[in-house]
């Protein structure tokens, strides 16, 4: 029987750091299934999620710590049961606004507030074309509970500040 594990990973960037760990979930006969990988500052983050016949994944997990020693970090964890019950759906998110310490974290929480969860974040700071004042922009995946109105999120989110513009989209 298979058992999937969520690998976070991240090491100073440099060359070779997918194909080690591709090789080690190879050498234990896992399954690379999905990933969302970047380098930022200098160092290279990811996360990914493997399948792994049951016997090998103790093997396994002892083969990735043993990569500590030549820079990759890599946390493994065995995903918890998901809840389907509740009826949600999928939508995407973008958020522009003036950037300012906190808007990250002001954003989320009036995203929880309504019961909006969070499952693909980007996000960037880069001058406006015209002024140079920073922008922030945020692009999300969220999942939305039926019954929440498209407009409850963005009534949530723009009475956070008059300078936010948000936008709302089916992800499908």
């Amino acid at each position: 029987m298979s058992i999937f594990l969520v690998l976070t990973v991240i090491a100073d960037d440099k060359p070779g750091i997918v194909e080690k760990l591709a090789a080690t979930i190879t050498d234990h006969n896992g399954n690379w299934l999905e990933s969302r990988m970047a380098q930022m500052a200098g160092k290279f983050a990811g996360i990914l999620r493997i399948s792994i016949p049951e016997e090998n994944s103790n093997h396994l997990v002892s083969a990735l710590s043993a990569l500590d020693s030549k820079g990759l970090l890599v946390r493994v964890e065995t995903p918890g049961a998901h809840d389907d019950t509740a009826a949600n759906h999928s939508l995407n998110l973008s958020v522009v606004g003036n950037d300012r310490p906190g808007i990250v974290k002001e954003v989320s929480q009036a995203l929880a507030r309504i019961g909006v969860n969070v499952l693909e974040l980007s996000t960037s700071c880069n001058p406006a074309e015209m002024s140079a004042v920073p922008l922030f922009r945020s692009e999300a995946l969220i999942s939305v509970p039926e019954g929440l109105a498209d407009d409850d999120i963005s009534d949530a989110l723009e009475a956070l500040s008059d300078d936010l513009m948000v936008e709302i989209t089916s992800s499908k």
